[in-house]
């Protein structure tokens, strides 16, 4: 395996990501990495888009259509990449979250099933995905991902379903599957999940107590809990506003839909409780112990809108005020899923413009190119994290060399663009200037989709420097000797 960090070229991150790849035969394996090498260089949804000449693109439909390439062992090859940059690290986040691709499949004449409202007749396939993220909030790459298509509605109700007979099976999967890719290491590495609301179920819950690492799962109801028989019934919300808080914190709010920026005072109590849990199908009661950091704005929020608030439930100490805003900080590393989903669907890599006709193909790809939103995500974290890096860190030199070029092409009349090493902070805004990335009047800093796009080009003409052999770019000449020249 190759180190993360390092000026990784397109091919040397690919065998890095891909190399391990068990496929049956060392060609298949070599296709894999060669595949992958074009999606690091040109990331598109459509095979087309990535491999330009014919033969390459018929061979790499040829490995994506093949029944000797199986789908779990190139999201192998990519976990066990995942795994070895997480072994550096005491423990990992591990945010786990569902979502879907909404594919084209007119005529419903594809493998494919419903995804969101049945009646509104979307077709794709539905999954759910978990990461490894670094203490800091680096991103690492991907756990697992578990897949799915819809089949007919289960006309059975829900409360008399059996778990094995609800999509809740497919979370308990992805749980399990997160601890056996760690579970191989020769020194135990610690996963700390992170689940939203969907977690707060008593399978879910149960799993992760299993499952012998941490966990902190977003509540999702007001629980009761369970006391002395002869106590009247409490509840999880009521019982800890009724504690006194342990201290407060600073929160920076962005703003969003419906969401005022604003510096949000956020006032933080714990507990240690008992959740009763009522198994709706049977009837049976199942009691849990858990800790619990319930999190809520005070005093800061807007006319018109809901404070912010956090209840969230963990087998994590919180015997101290700096273990809670641990916890917190924990669960702020969930985004990071979500921010996987939008690049991996829109932010340059664009997953669901895919043609491939069976969810077997769409998967490889899908896959394929799951890695590389993982590396977009790395980008973006950098920049805003480390800006002061060296561009190497995530950039190889003809990448650099062909954004300088790009840059100076569109840059301002008065700014100098030096042919000198870019830190990853300036790299990472110039190519998001070249994907439409406006500065300020954007929101904020440059996201997933500007970045993507920008890399494009970057990579487009990195191609161009490196079959033409330039090593070197010519100083830039200061301004006035243009305008003599």
């Amino acid at each position: 395996m190759g180190k993360w960090n390092g000026a990784l070229e397109a091919r040397d991150w690919a065998e890095d990501e891909f190399g391990d790849a068990q496929l049956g035969h060392p060609a298949r394996t070599r296709r894999l990495v060669s595949l992958g090498m074009r999606v690091a260089l040109h990331p598109a949804g459509r095979v087309s888009q990535v491999v330009s000449s014919a033969a390459e693109r018929q061979a790499a439909y040829d490995f994506l259509e093949s029944g000797d390439v199986a789908a779990q062992a190139i999201l192998c090859a990519v976990v066990l990449a995942c795994v070895m940059r997480a072994e550096a690290f005491p423990f990992v986040f591990a945010p786990v979250d569902g979502s879907s691709l909404n594919l084209k499949d007119h005529g419903k004449r594809k493998n494919f099933g419903s995804i969101g409202s049945r009646e509104r007749g979307a077709r794709g396939l539905k999954m759910i995905n978990g990461l490894a993220v670094s203490p800091q909030g680096l991103p690492l790459g991907l756990l697992t991902q578990v897949w799915w298509a819809r089949g007919p509605k289960n006309k059975k109700p829900r409360a008399a379903r059996d778990v094995q007979d609800k999509e809740t099976r497919y979370w308990l999967q992805a749980i399990d599957q997160c601890a056996q890719a760690v579970g191989k290491l020769a020194v135990p590495l610690i996963l700390w999940y992170q689940l939203d609301r969907e977690g707060d179920s008593w399978p879910v819950l149960h799993e992760l107590v299993d499952s012998g690492h941490l966990f902190t799962v977003r509540s999702a109801h007001n629980r009761r809990l369970q006391v002395n028989a002869a106590a009247s019934p409490q509840h999880l919300r009521e019982s800890l506003l009724r504690s006194k808080p342990v201290g407060s914190y600073k929160l920076q709010v962005g703003a969003g839909h419906k969401r005022a920026a604003r510096t949000a005072n956020m006032v933080v109590r714990v507990g240690s409780v008992t959740l009763r849990m009522r198994d709706r199908r049977s009837g049976a009661y199942r009691n849990l112990a858990v800790n619990v950091v319930l999190a809520v704005e005070k005093g800061t929020t807007p006319k018109g809108e809901k404070p912010l608030d956090w209840c969230l439930l963990t087998n994590h100490s919180i015997d101290t005020f700096d273990k809670a805003c641990l916890v917190i900080f924990g669960y702020s590393q969930r985004w990071r899923v979500e921010d996987f989903h939008r690049t991996w669907k829109r932010g340059g890599c664009n997953v669901e413009d895919t043609q491939l006709h069976e969810s077997d193909h769409v998967i490889k790809w899908a896959t394929i190119l799951a890695a590389n939103a993982m590396r977009i995500e790395r980008l973006k974290y950098l920049s805003r994290q480390s800006p002061q890096l060296p561009a190497t860190v995530e950039l190889s030199r003809y990448e650099i060399q062909a954004l300088i070029l790009l840059k100076r092409k569109q840059k301002k009349r008065t700014e100098q663009v030096p042919n000198t090493m870019p830190a990853i902070g300036q790299a990472t805004i110039w190519i998001a200037e070249l994907g439409g990335y406006t500065g300020k009047s954007s929101g904020g800093p440059p996201g997933s989709i500007t970045i993507g796009r920008g890399l494009e080009k970057v990579r487009a003409a990195a191609d161009v420097l490196e079959m033409l052999g330039i090593k070197r770019l010519p100083p830039e000449r200061e301004n006035n000797d243009r305008k003599r020249s």
